[in-house]
């Protein structure tokens, strides 16, 4: 875990993936996409079909290191509407027994804006949580601190010669306006889209500076992706 300051807060990013907010015992999750295998199955794509039990592990492993109090997912939780009721028994009762250990918040995505079963916890459409608002798809124009999921975000690195890519947040900032954060796909079958792509950078304005932010051998990274015109 590296310690990242945003709108006045500490908090934390673990592996790129997921923040931690100590100050509310918060975990944050966005894009488990759980199910997202058997949907592709359904369609005639056959993939391991042990996606969603692979991202509650990933769950239960960041909830254990950081000792979070609360759970709160930024939307397509499931990868489909019909997804809650494909979960197999185990991984539904993993992700039962989670909701029952934790103060769990399921906010909604445009993958599964009507969840058909919560296994627990509370379903919203976004949140205001210490003055930053919690919601699925960042909104442009936004003037309050604000994190959010929906685009998946990475960056491509070359590293002693091999091109790689790591998922990471990117943060927007400005003299004038709010910090705000997309935060990268937490889920195991989940893709990516370019930290700089016009969507994601349209999505963050108005800003004088979006980086690509993501740990690093126990430091923070921050890549410049675009800065405001002088």
């Amino acid at each position: 875990m590296v310690p990242l300051s945003f709108a006045k807060q500490e908090l934390l990013l673990i592996e790129g993936r997921a923040l931690y907010w100590p100050r509310e015992g918060a975990l944050l999750l966005a894009d488990l996409h759980l199910e997202k295998a058997s949907y592709f199955a359904g369609h005639g794509q056959m993939l391991p079909p042990y996606d969603s039990r692979e991202t509650l592990e990933r769950v239960a492993d960041a909830i254990k290191l950081t000792g979070a109090r609360r759970v709160i997912t930024l939307g397509d939780n499931f990868h489909d509407g019909e997804g809650t009721q494909r979960l197999d028994p185990y991984a539904a009762g993993m992700l039962e027994a989670l909701t029952r250990s934790l103060d769990w918040v399921w906010i909604t995505g445009n993958h599964d804006e009507a969840m058909h079963r919560s296994f627990g916890g509370t379903v919203l459409e976004e949140l205001e949580l210490s003055g930053v608002v919690l919601r699925h798809m960042a909104r442009r124009g936004e003037t309050r601190p604000e994190l959010s999921g929906h685009y998946h975000p990475k960056v491509r690195l070359t590293v002693r010669e091999r091109h790689i890519a790591r998922p990471c947040g990117v943060l927007s900032q400005g003299t004038h306006c709010s910090d705000r954060m997309i935060l990268p796909a937490f889920g195991a079958l989940t893709g990516g889209m370019d930290a700089g792509a016009p969507e994601i950078l349209d999505a963050l304005q108005p800003a004088s500076r979006i980086d690509a932010v993501l740990p690093a051998k126990g430091k923070l990274v921050k890549l410049p992706i675009w800065r405001e015109a002088a």
